[in-house]
């Protein structure tokens, strides 16, 4: 029972009722207009008929007189299925005719009746039976004599027809609301099987399993489409968790070490008497400050662009005046270090996004290539090229460093997650983290690959921007 009240509460039932309900009021509607037409059209069919004897027979009394008339009468009321004729004296009683009696007041007037009155028959043994009355219409004219003749016709068939085809229109009213509800509990239930398995995969969620996806029965109606979008928004809830979780543990990894640096040196320049040993512990300690302030500026700008704060930001931009501007800046650097930073600008290439963000992603790029590949055997070069493909654009940053081994390649674009374990070069881990959250703000998307497959030394690592188009 407690099943059935909830099927009731289903939107899609309701909406099935309301349907049934309003389809059983048009169709009785259509069912009492249809028989009501029916019936109209049947007596119109009588009154002409009736009209077409009234015409005969007022021929025959002007061609053969009352004795024609008479035999007129009579040679049609013995014929089956005869209509109804009567002839009354001034006064309205029956003279004679086929019927046994009439209503009172019908043959006081000449013309057609208003309204159907009830007539008695004549039996087979010419006796009349009150329980065989009858509705007829009829069309009374007077003679000169002042006798009245009565034609009418019996309203038993257009008023059994008019039975007979609301009979079939109820008949197949019921049988199309028997289906419909058949349809529509067979529509309640599914409706709600579905959902039934939306809220328990909603149970899970909420229970902390992320996991979970709606089901999607592949049907694409509405229910596959709201669940499409959900999971979508669920697999990115869980993307944005797990990051958070592995911000939370890197944080605790990562910043434990320059923190535990930072007291050490307050106290060694508490402790230091000289100004000069003093001098350089204060220093070490805004040296160490300073990172970690860079540390939580990366942070905050990689939570700001995955939140998508900065997307109403984007305007069209010259991609290729971002990268000749930030190569450019970024060449003394390399050159510093010892690298050639080349470039392989197609000109005129614009896309859709924020130049700020854009400039800072390859910055960081060159930045890694430029500090995994500085000290390297080979080849000391790396190298930026912009070009355009068939729907998308390229942006790739080639270094000759040691690379990265295939099955990492995914986890190094995670917040603060570096290769060197012993973090022994500068860094905090969060470079390509920003710039993954960047290519997916702007639609588009990060690769990794080797920069010289053919190598066995070194092959190197080309990070490759692509933007869509």
């Amino acid at each position: 029972m407690s099943r059935f009240r909830v099927l009731f509460k289903s939107t899609a039932v309701r909406l099935s009722a309301l349907y049934i309900l309003l389809f059983a009021l048009c169709a009785a509607t259509l069912v009492f207009y249809v028989s009501a037409m029916s019936e109209r059209l049947l007596t119109g069919q009588i009154r002409d008929a009736v009209q077409q004897e009234v015409n005969q027979v007022k021929r025959a009394y002007d061609v053969g007189g009352l004795n024609l008339l008479l035999r007129t009468m009579e040679r049609r009321a013995r014929q089956p299925g005869a209509n109804l004729y009567v002839i009354a004296s001034p006064s309205g009683d029956i003279l004679a005719g086929n019927v046994a009696s009439v209503q009172p007041g019908v043959l006081g007037e000449a013309g057609w009746t208003e309204l159907p009155f009830i007539y008695e028959r004549y039996t087979d043994s010419g006796t009349t039976d009150p329980e065989r009355r009858h509705l007829a219409i009829a069309n009374i004219f007077l003679l000169d004599n002042g006798l009245r003749i009565l034609i009418g016709r019996d309203l038993g068939e257009p008023e059994r027809f008019r039975v007979l085809v609301r009979q079939a229109l109820m008949l197949a009213l019921a049988i199309m609301g028997l289906g419909a509800l058949v349809i529509w509990f067979g529509i309640g239930r599914n409706a709600l099987k579905r959902i039934d398995r939306m809220t328990d995969a909603s149970r899970k969620i909420m229970a902390g399993d992320l996991s979970q996806r709606l089901p999607v029965g592949g049907s694409g109606d509405e229910f596959d489409r709201m669940s499409t979008s959900l999971n979508t928004m669920l697999e990115r809830i869980e993307k944005l968790n797990e990051g958070l979780r592995q911000v939370s543990d890197n944080i605790a990894h990562d910043l434990k070490t320059p923190l535990t640096r930072l007291r050490n040196k307050a106290a060694d320049a508490l402790d230091n008497a000289n100004s000069d040993g003093r001098r350089v512990a204060l220093e070490g300690i805004i040296g160490e400050s300073d990172q970690l302030i860079r540390t939580f500026n990366a942070l905050l700008m990689i939570s700001r662009v995955e939140a998508g704060s900065v997307a109403a930001e984007m305007t069209g931009v010259d991609l290729s005046s971002i990268v000749a501007d930030t190569a450019e800046l970024y060449e003394p650097v390399a050159e510093e270090a010892g690298l050639t930073l080349t470039t392989e600008i197609e000109p005129d290439i614009e896309v859709q996004g924020n130049r700020e963000l854009i400039g800072q992603a390859i910055f960081n790029l060159i930045d890694n290539a430029v500090k995994y590949t500085s000290g390297c055997p080979g080849k000391q070069a790396v190298v930026l090229k912009l070009s355009r493909a068939s729907n998308a654009v390229n942006l790739a940053v080639a270094d000759h460093g040691p690379g990265i081994p295939a099955h990492q390649r995914t986890e190094v674009v995670k917040r603060f997650f570096r290769l060197d374990e012993s973090r022994s070069k500068p860094g905090t881990g969060l470079g390509l983290a920003l710039v993954e959250a960047i290519m997916e703000l702007h639609g588009g998307r990060l690769e990794l690959c080797d920069t010289d497959p053919s190598s066995l030394d070194t092959r190197g690592l080309t990070v490759t921007m692509i933007f869509p188009t």
